[in-house]
């Protein structure tokens, strides 16, 4: 990563989109896309509505959480031949209680995906865990496939920083997401979470964004755009808008957020300002 991450901030915001998740149906909501198709002509949407990051799952014969790579290559492939490069995709490694971190980095490895969420509390969850994502960090490192480390809460955020001074992460300065909130329980996010957890760490020393399950996804978004972080939405985490109504789509909820945070000075980022800032490409390529 270029250490230019906090001019950046200044000046762009990155937006992500979560737009189906492991969990939801399309009975919770029927345009949450589910198929190859359904996710790429969801991207055209989303690309529309400035975002640069897709955060892709995809799912098995029974519509459930799956971590095939097969099933991601189709997915990618549906998306790319929509909208070639205009969107980051990145792949979940999320477990849903099903997948053993051996499998979780096994996905990594056969797919060699762009970019990868990967939770900090399923890839390493003890001290003894350290040697085998150390080298699963230096190997992403090595083929410029960019993580992103996944942290759900103030314990996480202390192991994080000790990782990450001690070079676990391969990377000075890895990109970390906040989630706030939680689906199973259905406890709502809210900005005083996140004020906690950027208190727990030096929010300055690494790119950060949020994801916030409920129905303050929007303040909560709202706040970090104001706290030079960067923002990801999305059906995974949120059906409805500030006003309560029931969102249309994913790209209506990205509408709402731009609406309401025009007047910050940070213009939504371009995949290629994302991949130029946050991993490795040369400006040549742009």
């Amino acid at each position: 990563m270029t250490m230019g991450f906090q001019a950046f901030a200044e000046n762009h915001v990155v937006i992500m989109s979560a737009p189906n998740g492991a969990r939801r149906s399309q009975l919770d909501h029927p345009a949450l896309p589910i198929t190859p198709t359904e996710l790429a002509l969801n991207a055209v949407a989303l690309r529309d509505a400035g975002v640069s990051i897709l955060h892709l799952h995809v799912r098995d014969e029974r519509g459930k959480h799956s971590l095939d790579a097969d099933r991601y290559r189709q997915a990618i492939a549906a998306i790319r031949d929509r909208i070639g490069e205009d969107l980051v995709i990145q792949v979940t490694t999320e477990a849903v209680g099903q997948y053993t971190p051996e499998e979780q980095i096994a996905l990594v490895r056969d797919l060699r995906p762009e970019a990868v969420s990967i939770a900090l509390r399923e890839i390493c969850a003890t001290p003894a865990d350290e040697t085998r994502a150390a080298e699963f960090f230096a190997w992403m490192r090595q083929e410029q496939i960019w993580p992103q480390v996944i942290l759900y809460s103030v314990e996480d955020v202390g192991r994080f920083d000790d990782m990450r001074r001690r070079g676990v992460f391969a990377d000075d300065s890895p990109f970390v997401m906040f989630v706030l909130g939680d689906y199973v329980d259905a406890v709502p996010g809210v900005v005083e979470d996140l004020d906690a957890l950027l208190a727990a760490t030096d929010p300055d020393a690494h790119p950060w964004a949020v994801c916030c399950f409920g129905h303050n996804e929007n303040a909560v978004m709202l706040a970090a755009t104001a706290r030079n972080g960067h923002v990801r939405m999305g059906f995974e985490n949120n059906l409805v808008l500030p006003d309560g109504d029931v969102a249309a789509d994913n790209a209506a909820l990205i509408h709402e957020y731009t609406a309401t945070s025009a007047g910050s000075g940070r213009r939504p980022a371009s995949a290629a300002e994302v991949r130029a800032t946050f991993m490795f490409v040369a400006e040549t390529e742009l």
